[in-house]
């Protein structure tokens, strides 16, 4: 392991004996430790800052709730995550989303800079992952308003293993489903991404 990831492993381990105790400091010391990385999950996912605040709260009420729960078996974020993601995609199927502008719209016809740079990102093979590979400002802002074009069990995927760069063990404790699925859901959300790219580009 790490020896940084060792270390705040350990530190977790430490506040979350200290939270389960009753430690009231303990628990703020987490909530300010992870409320920045769990936003920005949420917002990924949500794609709503007010709702992705709200959502960042019940996290950590959830948390606080079942804190006695936690037993260890897995790292405190990756467990943390899990109540993240888990509300996010409830809260997905609960909202109804209206007014998507398309993406050909996102690149407005002044914009064919922005239209040859996608074209070019998409005739490389080799640039697997469109949100890591596409640095330019423009190009990521576009890249994530596809994201948003996923389906949520797929979209959450890439957010954790492309955004927040965890291993696919950790995802597929996060998501609790099985490592293969989460490979070949994020393969399929990957080339999803690029066909809904391509669409703007042709």
């Amino acid at each position: 392991m790490d020896k940084q990831l060792e270390k705040i492993s350990i530190d977790d381990t430490v506040l979350v004996r200290q939270c389960q105790q009753g430690d009231s400091a303990a628990m703020g010391r987490l909530i300010v430790k992870y409320q920045d990385r769990v936003y920005n999950v949420i917002f990924k996912i949500c794609s709503n800052s007010d709702d992705a605040a709200e959502l960042t709260q019940d996290t950590f009420v959830k948390c606080i709730e079942k804190i006695d729960t936690f037993r260890g078996q897995s790292a405190f974020y990756t467990w943390l995550f899990r109540v993240a993601v888990n509300l996010s995609l409830n809260y997905c199927k609960r909202k109804v989303r209206l007014g998507m502008r398309s993406l050909d719209a996102a690149v407005g016809p002044g914009q064919d800079g922005v239209r040859g740079q996608l074209g070019a990102f998409l005739a490389d093979d080799s640039a697997v992952d469109p949100l890591v590979a596409a640095r330019d400002k423009e190009i990521g802002r576009i890249a994530m308003e596809a994201l948003l074009r996923l389906d949520d069990p797929q979209r959450a995927v890439v957010v954790l293993r492309d955004i927040e760069g965890m291993s696919y063990a950790e995802i597929s404790e996060a998501l609790e489903i099985e490592l293969g699925t989460v490979k070949s859901r994020l393969s399929r959300a990957r080339e999803n991404l690029r066909q809904i790219l391509q669409g703007i580009v042709v």
